[in-house]
């Protein structure tokens, strides 16, 4: 799973008057009309001024991404009127894109670029039906507290401008929790509410970060690294004084006023017009519009075939036919554990390596960024997905795979090779670190995307590991089908959860039915698709995108077909949408 950041660029003003172009303008200026514009520059001109105003929404994401030039002392403005001015300037960013026609766009770049922008605009504006400021109280990467405890640990220090920053930003986080709180109460007003269960995991979350020593919490990470005496101790007393007495505020509230009236259902059809926010949720996090009733049909397709591959290595190696009795052997038996967390890592790891060495067969396109693998922060372990970080651009430090260890020693050996594989070579930190150290694209297709193309890309590259010959044997093997299935059955689930009246213990027996995840990490995978509805679909609607691709782009150039030319372009503009990623790959092959 990705976490989801430019060079320094001058501004764009000719088409749009982005938030950093002009900070007094409340909505991006209208179209020049006298001397039409050559289609590539306005696109250029609208990308430019969308990522400006993207960047200065969202500050933190400059830290995520390392971009050069740019300053570290924000956050994001989490008040209800930024975000309808924010929606303003989508709106009007989106009638300037309306204005470009496609079919004029000379660089075949742009093509993307333009692509990128108008997905953006048009699954963003979609989505608002959805009211998540309203009720988002999650344990998940779309809440504040886990996108801050990661952001917090890359801060950058070491000089004096770069402590300042710090103590800016962080000096902000008492704000920022106490607008949460305020928008969590227009939401209970509104009848937006997040269901029990999650606000319950998120109450514990918080419980143990502020019982967390000051040393020891991630959110003390810029004092632990720089080390100056002056800075440490005004960066603990920080903590110590203000934001942890914010996130106790954020939990006694939670606790004592939103959980008594947080919803029951776990469906997001329970809060208002939730059966078109799913709809518009698929759309936004895969980049595919398709139905509720689509997701479940095709969820339950490739869980049938899945099951029969399964079934097919069952017999070979390990003497059973029955699907469901292999699984529960691999996900239980001791010879197929782990000993130890440290156990758990080095098989990782040794995945890693053998990725390494041989993906200069299958890419042409390298990354220079390296990826590290890391153990999760105490405060996430139980309920953390296995998590890919992107490398900073600047090349300060290297993209992190952080591992879910807790409580390996019950952990099944299955998977584990399939999610390195995911979540680093050939999977996201080729995709993520490529398209960073891509100058020659227009920066938005580094920093923008979708999950449709970035996790349907991970889940492709599960299965083309298989054809690198990177798996040690048919148990890793079972697992990547396990893991492909465990993609299936979230179209199952989720839209069953969502859409169809599914209860928790329902879509946890279904998941357990078909892949060999254990039952904690099913409960936690279940507790993540009902507070992010949506986000889940993305994967394999995406991956089967890009095999549909990559088969006809086969089929009509015969032996032309080149894989690291495929891949190459699959890759090198960055995170485009799927369904244009497919017409680009016919008109490649056409060529």
């Amino acid at each position: 799973m990705l976490r989801h950041g430019t060079t320094a660029f001058v501004c764009v003003c000719l088409v749009a008057a982005a938030a950093g172009c002009d900070r007094g303008a409340k909505t991006p200026a209208p179209a020049r009309t006298a001397a039409p514009e050559r289609a590539d520059a306005r696109v250029r001109a609208l990308a430019d001024a969308y990522l400006e105003g993207f960047f200065e929404r969202n500050p933190d994401q400059v830290t995520l991404y390392g971009v050069p030039g740019r300053h570290h002392d924000a956050l994001p403005d989490n008040s209800l009127d930024a975000l309808k001015a924010w929606q303003a300037k989508e709106d009007a960013w989106l009638g300037l894109a309306k204005q470009i026609d496609p079919a004029a766009i000379e660089a075949a770049p742009l093509r993307g670029t333009y692509a990128i922008v108008r997905e953006a605009l048009e699954s963003s504006i979609g989505q608002r039906i959805c009211r998540n400021e309203l009720w988002t109280v999650s344990q998940m990467v779309n809440a504040w507290q886990v996108q801050d405890a990661y952001t917090v640990t890359i801060q950058p220090v070491g000089t004096d401008e770069a402590r300042k920053e710090a103590l800016a930003r962080w000096s902000k986080l008492p704000k920022y929790v106490d607008t949460e709180i305020a928008n969590l109460r227009e939401g209970l007003k509104a009848g937006y509410s997040a269901p029990k269960g999650n606000v319950r995991i998120v109450i514990d979350q918080m419980d143990t970060l502020i019982a967390t020593p000051t040393a020891d919490s991630p959110f003390d990470s810029p004092s632990v690294r720089d080390k100056t005496p002056t800075f440490m101790k005004q960066f603990d007393l920080l903590l110590r004084e203000q934001i942890v007495p914010a996130f106790t505020r954020y939990r006694d509230f939670l606790r004592a006023e939103y959980l008594p009236a947080a919803r029951e259902a776990i469906a997001v059809s329970a809060n208002p017009n939730g059966a078109a926010c799913y709809d518009a949720s698929v759309r936004y996090h895969s980049s595919l519009p398709t139905p509720a009733r689509d997701v479940h049909a095709i969820g339950l397709r490739e869980v049938e075939r899945l099951d029969a591959e399964m079934k097919a290595i069952g017999e070979r190696s390990f003497a059973t036919s029955d699907v469901p009795t292999l699984l529960q052997h691999a996900r239980t038996e001791k010879r197929f554990l782990f000993k130890s967390p440290e156990d758990l890592i080095a098989q990782s790891q040794a995945a890693l390596a053998r990725a390494k060495a041989r993906m200069s067969d299958w890419f042409g396109l390298l990354p220079k960024s390296d990826v590290v693998i890391e153990r999760y922060p105490k405060f996430r372990e139980k309920n953390g997905p296995n998590e890919y970080n992107p490398p900073a651009e600047d090349g300060s430090r290297p993209a992190v795979f952080f591992i879910n260890a807790y409580q390996a020693e019950k952990k099944s050996r299955v998977e584990a090779e399939s999610t390195a594989f995911h979540e680093t070579i050939p999977g996201h930190h080729l995709q993520i670190a490529i398209a960073l150290e891509r100058q020659s694209i227009h920066p938005i297709g580094r920093y923008l995307g979708n999950s449709g193309y970035t996790e349907g890309w991970a889940l492709y590259a599960e299965r083309l590991a298989d054809e690198m010959h990177l798996f040690s044997g048919d148990l890793d093997r079972l697992g990547m089908l396990s893991s492909q299935a465990l993609r299936a059955s979230r179209l199952v689930v989720d839209s069953g959860i969502h859409t169809l009246g599914w209860t928790r213990q329902q879509a946890i027996d279904f998941m357990l039915a078909h892949t060999a995840e254990d039952h904690a990490d099913v409960e936690s995978e279940v507790d993540r698709y009902i507070i992010y509805p949506g986000q889940a679909t993305a994967y394999m609607l995406g991956r089967l995108e890009i095999s549909k691709a990559r088969d006809e782009a086969k089929e009509r150039m015969g032996a032309k077909f080149d894989i690291k030319s495929f891949h190459d372009r699959v890759l090198e503009d960055g995170a485009i949408p799927v369904s244009f990623l497919h017409q680009k790959i016919r008109a490649w092959a056409a060529q």
